[in-house]
This record gives structure tokens, C-alpha cells and sequence, in this order.
């Protein structure tokens, strides 16, 4: 463990052939298999996949695998496998390990050249402009290559795979494996155009003019804030601001940490993934402690049952993160941040919650005599994202709606369409490659 704290490569271990097929020989003949049908927004055929690998075909489970999923090499790495939560196994006992099997499908075939550039049937003439190099954007790129659209993906960072490459730790994700799909995407006729931001560096009549259709994919860009007294000291920060430039650090875009953990004792607000990815950075740094606060109650060890079955359970969910040594905290309310200057610590109180019939929590109230400071000199703020900036000039000059929930409203019938979080609301990345993918009405 000591060790693992220091290193930067992936946590997680490949399964071996005799795991997996134990697993995968354990999916059942559903009659209404619910990991496919319901579980995942991709549809992968995930009896399918299985039965190759139980029976040791694995080019055939590549191809099962990629026939609805593009980028198997992320998902099988960073989704939380919502297929596995709808498991029938999951009935009675521990569900099939799908997200597993999925890894080593996918690396299997990249290890024997089955993964290949795919060219379409035949050129249609046109051309499209995708804006933002991210899940979505990269989904809804080879979509339309594949229907014959000459495709340009303009990104405004240095690289592409958005939130993949610049929020995703790469203890989860090696950037390698973004590299390697990007090549295959140019062998494919795909171009990218990086460190180019549209409305900004070239105005979006500009792309207009040039292309047939613009594709947005900007994501989420405004992180929710906690606008609170002290907000101003130094030392709190948004979790992406830390995450990424870690990852920047890695990358040799830049040579210095903008935000070091060495030694300060850390607290993160939030009790979500990108909190769990603050956690695990701070360590690596070697943070003197690390703390993870979270407003919402602590979940039950087990599906609780106002999510039963095949809902997304909520559950306590530990991380690879969250092993490595972190205090972990619930119900507790922040208050103001304390500090002369730099933040020295926090104010917190704790709530107690108000259920539905069905076990939904619904409102809090605080619990007199319960405040108390928390120690902190670095303070992560990882509480989600709150939608797309009204003022965004990419916006303003297509002229696009705002939904009262901060999304984008497309508009196809100036060939103009919103994909992604930018669309629906910050969400995972597999919804993202499944919006990029499924929500084109473009021939």
C-alpha cells in the first residue's frame, strides 16, 4: 500500500483468463437480460461478451464489445458499471463481474491488432464541426465519420479526451490509452484542431461558414461553488483546479504543480468520485492528513431500499482512493471557512435529515451544540457542476437556449446539436459516449 501511495500508474489489476471465466460463466440466460436493456446507455450485449469469454473466444467478444461501444478502453476503466447494478445476480449475491471483463476484452484486442481503423462506406460530402474534444464529442466524431461526414474536432486545451485527460487522475486512467485511441481516430480521417477555442480564438460564424452541421460538446464547465464566509482565503480551491493540474504536471504541459498537498492537512467537500480523485491525489503528494466531508447522510453498507432492485443502488461506495487513508465524514453542514489570510480550517455543524415514506432523504435541519472546526490548510471544493455559463461566448454567438437547469437546447433546424453534459446535465462519462453517439438526427 505504502508503495502504491507514490506511483502514479493505474491501481486496478488486469483479472486472469481463470477469474474471468469463472465470472463470465455465471451470467445467466436472462430472459429479459436487465444489464443490457437497462442497465447500460450503451446496450452492450453483455450475455454475449460473456459467453465468448467464458468459452475463450475473444475475438468474438471484441466484436460483441464494439459493436455498440466505441471506447470500451475507457468505460471498462472509469464507469461505474451500471450494468452490474441491474445484474440479476444481484437479486441474491454478488453481481457478474462485467466491467472487469470488459477491460481485459478490450486490451486483449489491442494486443492482437484487432483494433482497427475503421473507414466509412462511402464519403457524403459533407462536413462537421464538433466542439469539445470530450466523451461526447469523440463519440459523436466517429459517429458521424462512420456515416461518411468529413469530421474536424476543435478542443480548446492542449489535448484531447476533456474530463478523461484533465480530471481523471491517472492512477484511473493512463493517458497512454488516450493517445492510442486518438491515433486510430486520425488513421480513421478524423482531424483535431487543439488549443483552439471557438468563440474566442475563431468565432463561431467562422465555423458555420465552413462546415455543414456544429456539434457542441462542452461539457459542464461552471463546478458548483460554496459561497460562504472565508470563500476568498487562499488555499480553496475547486477540485478541478487541483486535479487538473496534477494531471498537466504528468503530461509535461507544465512544469510546476499549481497546487501542492505536501505535508498540509487536506479536507475535501464532497463525497462523489471527483472528491475520491481529490482524495487520492493528496495522498500522493503526501498529504499530512486527508478528509472527506460530505452534506448528504451516510449511505447504508448495503442497497438500501429505497432504490431496490434494478435502480442504481445507494450505497456505501469505497474507493481504491479511500484505502490508501482518509477520514471520511457525513451530515456534517459547512459553515464558513476560517483563516488570516490562508485557510486554516473549517466550521461545520451537523444535520440531521428528513426522509420520504420511501426512504429518500428530503431536507435537514442543523443539530444544536454540534459545531466544531476541522483542521485544514488546502481546502477541495467537489460537490458536482452546475450547467453551461449564460455568457459563454460559444453560446452567445450560436445563439443557443439556456434551459432553466443551465443546459443547451440544440437546434437542428439550423444543423446546430448539443451533446453530453452540455445537453443533460452533468452526468458519467458512459452517458456522454452514449449521447454522442445516439442523439445525432443527422443523415
Amino acid at each position: 500500500m505504502e508503495e502504491r501511495k507514490g506511483d502514479w500508474r493505474e491501481v486496478e489489476r488486469m483479472l486472469a483468463d481463470a477469474e474471468l471465466k469463472e465470472q463470465t460463466a455465471r451470467c445467466m440466460n436472462c430472459g429479459q437480460p436487465f444489464c443490457h436493456a437497462y442497465g447500460c446507455p450503451l446496450g452492450n450485449l453483455v450475455p454475449d461478451q460473456n459467453r465468448a469469454v467464458a468459452q475463450g473466444e475473444w475475438k468474438l467478444a471484441y466484436e460483441l464489445l464494439s459493436a455498440n461501444s466505441d471506447f470500451p478502453e475507457f468505460t471498462s476503466r472509469v464507469c461505474p458499471a451500471l450494468c452490474e447494478a441491474s445484474c440479476v445476480h444481484q437479486l441474491d449475491e454478488e453481481p457478474v463481474m462485467v466491467r472487469q471483463s470488459e477491460k481485459r476484452i478490450v486490451e486483449t484486442a489491442f494486443a492482437n491488432g484487432w483494433v482497427v481503423p475503421r473507414s466509412p462506406e462511402r464519403e457524403n460530402g459533407k462536413s462537421a464541426a464538433i466542439v469539445g474534444a470530450g466523451p461526447a464529442g469523440l463519440s459523436a466524431a466517429v459517429t458521424l465519420r462512420r456515416r461518411g461526414w468529413a469530421v474536424t474536432v476543435y478542443e480548446r486545451r492542449a489535448d484531447i479526451g476533456g474530463l478523461l485527460r484533465y480530471g481523471i487522475p491517472w492512477f484511473k486512467l493512463d493517458k497512454a490509452l488516450i493517445d492510442r485511441r486518438r491515433a486510430i481516430l486520425e488513421a480513421e480521417g478524423i482531424r483535431f484542431e487543439t488549443g483552439c477555442e471557438v468563440g474566442k480564438d475563431v468565432s463561431a460564424g467562422w465555423l458555420k461558414a465552413r462546415h455543414d452541421c456544429i456539434v457542441v460538446a462542452i461539457g459542464t464547465p461552471a463546478a458548483r461553488d460554496l459561497k460562504i464566509p472565508g470563500r476568498e482565503l487562499a488555499g480553496v480551491h475547486l477540485a478541478l483546479e487541483f486535479l487538473e493540474g496534477q494531471n498537466r504536471v504528468l503530461a509535461g504541459e507544465t512544469a510546476a504543480l499549481p497546487i501542492d498537498a505536501k505535508g498540509k492537512d487536506v479536507l475535501v467537500i464532497g463525497g462523489g468520485d471527483t472528491g475520491s480523485d481529490c482524495v487520492g491525489t493528496a495522498i500522493r503528494h503526501g498529504a499530512k492528513s486527508v478528509t472527506q466531508i460530505e452534506i448528504m447522510p451516510k449511505p447504508p453498507e448495503k442497497r438500501a431500499q429505497s432504490t431496490p432492485w434494478p435502480l442504481w443502488p445507494n450505497m456505501l461506495r469505497t474507493s481504491s482512493s479511500h484505502m490508501e487513508g482518509c477520514e471520511r465524514r457525513w451530515s456534517l453542514n459547512s459553515l464558513r471557512f476560517l483563516g488570516d489570510g490562508s485557510v486554516s480550517g473549517v466550521e461545520v455543524e451537523e444535520v440531521e435529515w428528513k426522509f420520504s415514506p420511501e426512504g429518500r432523504p428530503l431536507e435537514f435541519r442543523p443539530v444544536p451544540g454540534t459545531k466544531e472546526t476541522l483542521k485544514a490548510g488546502l481546502v477541495f471544493l467537489a460537490m458536482g457542476f452546475t450547467g453551461v455559463p449564460a455568457g459563454t461566448p460559444l453560446v452567445a454567438q450560436l445563439g443557443l437556449g439556456l434551459s432553466p437547469r443551465g443546459t443547451l437546447v440544440s437546434d437542428p433546424e439550423r444543423k446546430i446539436h448539443c451533446v453530453g453534459d452540455c445537453a443533460s446535465g452533468a452526468s458519467l462519462v458512459v452517458r456522454a459516449l452514449a449521447s454522442g453517439k445516439n442523439n445525432l438526427a443527422l443523415d
